[in-house]
């Protein structure tokens, strides 16, 4: 972890761990994931809110959905597997080499992007080509920033520059190319508050033997590198970044982006073109140093939720695993409802109470 930017030894994270543990009269409390969750749903939600480590299993698509861990406040995941379809189907949204760049998103659309009847697929000099992507921005030039205002503790000028870290944060973990690579995302885990607990014992599981409840996915964004390679060195982003004042008068930050990757097979001299398609929604809280256990220039993760399209389906090895065309039987097909990964015209969530359906959703497209 880090302080002020350098590493931080794990002796030095646990005295402070243990300072936390010990309070004080007056001294500021440990980060509490368990408690933001409570409270959020308390301020959100009518009538009592579910047990901490309880699963709700509703709501839900991939066999994973909604769930209340311990490790953050809110975790959720959507996986859509990808069809067996013709190619043709698969890309049918425009040329994308001549496309007009959208103004930044400032606000939800109101529906999913248009269909045009284009259909050709990706190649390596156009990798977005047939995906509405292709008109996105590239890289952290497509989340778009609010315009600050002083919130919370925080001043106008200490707003603004949370909300650039909030960036930094999500460039760190979804689009450095180290980090694409399967490398650890060290720059990205050195803004988290290393007095969250929860949150360190979540990251030591997840980079350590990853499973269902202890996924690097759901924060970072990796490939293994002896499998893919990417096609290009563009990734397509198209989301925003929101706040409010939030629990004891902190910066409450929400981010909701979407992430486009294409790559290639790493080895052999195929050209095909693949594409995984991330979306997450992260919430963060840049807390009051005299009220909560933190660290300069570190938030405190609220909750998190991941939707995935191509990247495997039920799978939990800390790494996105896109399907190739031979990898695209009948068999490999979702047997959910049938998604729109382009489509940011819902939250999650409210994708998520749109369905009952257990299973991998199908994707309507790439």
């Amino acid at each position: 972890m880090s302080k002020g930017g350098a590493s931080v030894p794990d002796e030095e994270w646990e005295r402070f761990l243990k300072d936390a543990e010990a309070g004080g009269r007056g001294a500021p409390e440990e980060p509490s994931a368990r408690a933001r969750m409570v409270a959020r749903r308390l301020r959100e939600e009518s009538g009592p809110p579910a047990g901490w480590r309880t699963h709700t299993p509703a709501r839900r698509r991939g066999g994973r959905g909604w769930a209340a861990l311990g490790v953050a406040a809110a975790v959720a995941v959507v996986v859509v597997a990808v069809g067996p379809w013709g190619i043709g189907s698969w890309f049918d949204e425009g040329d994308g080499a001549n496309a007009t760049p959208l103004a930044a998103e400032s606000e939800r659309p109101t529906g999913a992007p248009a269909r045009e009847a284009a259909e050709r697929p990706p190649t390596l000099d156009e990798p977005f080509r047939g995906s509405p992507a292709a008109r996105w921005g590239d890289g952290a030039a497509g989340i778009h920033l609010p315009e600050a205002r002083a919130t919370g503790w925080m001043s106008r000028t200490e707003v603004a520059q949370a909300l650039t870290r909030t960036r930094d944060f999500l460039a760190a973990s979804s689009l450095d190319p180290a980090v694409l690579r399967g490398e650890r995302p060290d720059r990205a885990i050195a803004l988290i508050n290393p007095h969250q607990s929860d949150v360190r014992s979540f990251l030591g599981k997840a980079f350590g033997a990853p499973d269902r409840e202890n996924d690097p996915l759901l924060l970072f964004s990796r490939f293994r590198s002896s499998d893919v390679r990417p096609a290009g060195d563009v990734v397509k982003t198209r989301g925003r970044v929101t706040f409010r004042e939030g629990e004891r008068g902190a910066l409450e930050v929400s981010t909701d982006i979407t992430y486009v990757y294409p790559v290639v097979r790493a080895e052999g001299d195929s050209d095909e073109v693949a594409r995984t398609i991330v979306r997450r929604e992260v919430v963060m809280s840049w807390d009051d140093p005299s009220k909560i256990v933190t660290e300069p220039g570190t938030f405190s993760l609220v909750s998190y939720r991941i939707d995935t399209t191509n990247g495997g389906c039920d799978t939990y090895t800390g790494y996105l695993t896109p399907a190739f065309l031979a990898e695209r039987t009948d068999a490999a097909a979702g047997d959910g409802a049938e998604v729109d990964p382009y489509d940011r015209s819902t939250t999650m969530e409210e994708r998520m109470r749109e369905t009952e359906d257990e299973g991998c959703g199908t994707a309507t497209r790439s």
